[in-house]
């Protein structure tokens, strides 16, 4: 069961009473999001892509998509091509998105766009606008597999000690794998093992200030 909370800043997350978890940071959902995906991950990468006309995004751990949604709004705004592909074992039901409140942080457009095609997506490829195309892959990150390669990767499951099934050294190594060399990772958590076992894949480590609530974050770019 999911239960809806306020956080610091004003904003919903959902409790997850199964996992024993909130989806976002009690010390403000709508500040982590900005703050480690979308200023840390993908307006960082299109600063330093600037000559991109398109970027490829792939989160792991979809949930009540507040980042897909600050990502399409954004992108939409600088009319940037955004293909967003997000892996997610139990997607939430659009009765329990709209419960969030998010629709007050994006245009109407872009929130009913998400709304209208977000349960297509969960089967098929979903173009929600001129610059938006939605997939969400139904199952478990350890089947997901693909050819295609990201320019930015969210790191967003649920911590390690809830779910220590996604932190370990074989699945960051094959969540590594789908990243373009120059991608970049980027996750709230960061820890000695995460940093080892990232930069044995081939990447350049960086510690970043984290979001209220926490001291730093992590974000790595490929280089090899």
């Amino acid at each position: 069961m999911n239960i809806l909370i306020k956080t610091a800043d004003g904003s919903n997350t959902l409790f997850n009473d199964q996992i024993g978890e909130h989806y976002h940071s009690a010390h403000g959902a709508l500040q982590e999001s900005r703050h480690v995906f979308i200023e840390a991950g993908l307006k960082h990468s299109l600063i330093t892509n600037q000559d991109k006309e398109e970027l490829n995004v792939l989160e792991i751990g979809f949930g009540t998509g507040l980042n897909f949604l600050l990502s399409f709004a954004h992108c939409h705004e600088i009319k940037t091509r955004l293909n967003y592909k997000a892996i997610e074992a139990f997607p939430l039901s659009s009765e329990i998105l709209e419960s969030t409140a998010y629709s007050e942080y994006v245009s109407p457009y872009i929130w009913q766009s998400f709304i209208n095609g977000y349960e297509k997506a969960i089967h098929a490829t979903q173009q929600l606008s001129e610059y938006c195309c939605l997939e969400i892959f139904h199952g478990t990150f350890q089947q997901f597999n693909t050819d295609q390669k990201f320019d930015v990767l969210y790191y967003d499951a649920f911590s390690v000690r809830h779910q220590p099934e996604l932190w370990t050294n074989e699945i960051i190594a094959h969540a590594c794998n789908f990243l373009n060399k120059g991608g970049i990772f980027v996750t709230y958590a960061i820890t000695g093992n995460l940093k080892r076992a990232i930069k044995s894949c081939g990447f350049e480590i960086e510690k970043l200030q984290g979001a209220p609530g926490k001291r730093e974050m992590l974000r790595a770019k490929k280089i090899v």
